[in-house]
C-alpha cells in the first residue's frame, strides 16, 4: 500500500472520530424534534414547587425548578406568596408565540417593584412549548414580567433562561384571548406604558377580553408544606399539538416596559 494511500486513510479515519463527539443543537436542520420541557415534565428535585394559576378560562399549574435559574425561581416564589400576580392581566398575548404577563393592576404596588431587577440565570433549559421565563428589557433586568411558551421559541435562549413549566393546563394557555396581538406601538394591543401608568382601570376599559390571573398560590413543594389545595384539583386536559410559530413571530423577546419599545413580534418585551 502506498505511502499516499495510508496518509488518506489516516485523514478519513481522524475525520470520523471528530465528527462523532460533536453534541447535536436545536438549531441543527436534522435534528429530530425533541421531547421538550412543554412536552414531558421535567425530573424533580427537593427544592421544586409548584403554582396554581386560577385564571379567567381555567387552572394552570406550573412546576417551578430552582435548579434552572435560583434567582428567578425566587423571585417568582416572593411576588406569588405576596399576591402580586393576583388580579394580573395576559395583556401581550400573540398567537403562535407566547403569553406574557407580570404588570401590576394597581400602579402604585407595580411602582414598588418595577426596577427592583435580578441578575440574570445562566440559560439551561430551552423555550420550548409550555416553558415559562421571565421577560426581560435587556441584561440583569428581569423584574416581575414573565411569559409562558406557545411553541419552541428556542431562538430566545439566548437570554431568556426558563425557571418552569407548565404540567397541567396548557389547554388554557392556549386558549388565552390573542385578538389583540402585539401592543402598541407596533400593534393594536395595550400600551404596556399606560399599563404601568394606568394598571387595569385602562385594560379593561380598552381592552375588556384580556384573560386575567385571578389568583397565584403555591400548591406544593418547600415554600409550602401544607400545600394543597383545599378544592379539586384543576382539570387537566392533554396538550394540544404545538403549532409552529411563523417565524416573523420568534425574532427577539422580551423587554421591560420602561426602557424598550417593543419591537414588532419580538417576543417577551418588559417596558
Amino acid at each position: 500500500m502506498s505511502r499516499l494511500t495510508l496518509l488518506a486513510l489516516s485523514l478519513v479515519a481522524m475525520c470520523i472520530i471528530g465528527c462523532s463527539s460533536e453534541t447535536p443543537t436545536a438549531s441543527d436542520p436534522g435534528l429530530p424534534e425533541a421531547a421538550s420541557a412543554g412536552k414531558q415534565p421535567a425530573a424533580t428535585s427537593a427544592d421544586d414547587y409548584q403554582v396554581l394559576l386560577e385564571t379567567t378560562k381555567g387552572n394552570i399549574i406550573l412546576d417551578v425548578h430552582p435548579e434552572w435559574a435560583p434567582q428567578g425561581a425566587e423571585r417568582f416564589k416572593e411576588l406569588v406568596e405576596l399576591g402580586f400576580y393576583d388580579n394580573c392581566a395576559f395583556f401581550r398575548v400573540i398567537d403562535g408565540f407566547m403569553a406574557q404577563i407580570g404588570i401590576n393592576g394597581d400602579p402604585e404596588l407595580h411602582a414598588k417593584w418595577r426596577d427592583k431587577n435580578i441578575a440574570d440565570d445562566p440559560v439551561v433549559e430551552s423555550n420550548t412549548r409550555g416553558m415559562v421565563s421571565f421577560a426581560n428589557a435587556g441584561p440583569n433586568t428581569r423584574s416581575t414580567q414573565f411569559f409562558i411558551n406557545f411553541g419552541d421559541n428556542s431562538n430566545l435562549d439566548y437570554g431568556f433562561s426558563p425557571f418552569a413549566q407548565v404540567t397541567e393546563g396548557m389547554d388554557v394557555v392556549d386558549s388565552l384571548y390573542k385578538g389583540y396581538g402585539e401592543g402598541a406601538p407596533n400593534g393594536r394591543g395595550p400600551d404596556q406604558q399606560r399599563v404601568v401608568g394606568q394598571g387595569n382601570d385602562y385594560l379593561k376599559k380598552e381592552f375588556p377580553m384580556l384573560d386575567y390571573i385571578k389568583k397565584a398560590r403555591i400548591i406544593s413543594g418547600p415554600a409550602k408544606a401544607e400545600a394543597k389545595p383545599e378544592t379539586a384539583a384543576p382539570a387537566a386536559k392533554d396538550d394540544k399539538p404545538a403549532a409552529e410559530p411563523a417565524a416573523e413571530k420568534k425574532e427577539e423577546a422580551a423587554a421591560k416596559p420602561e426602557t424598550e419599545t417593543p419591537k414588532t413580534e419580538a417576543a417577551t418585551k418588559e417596558k
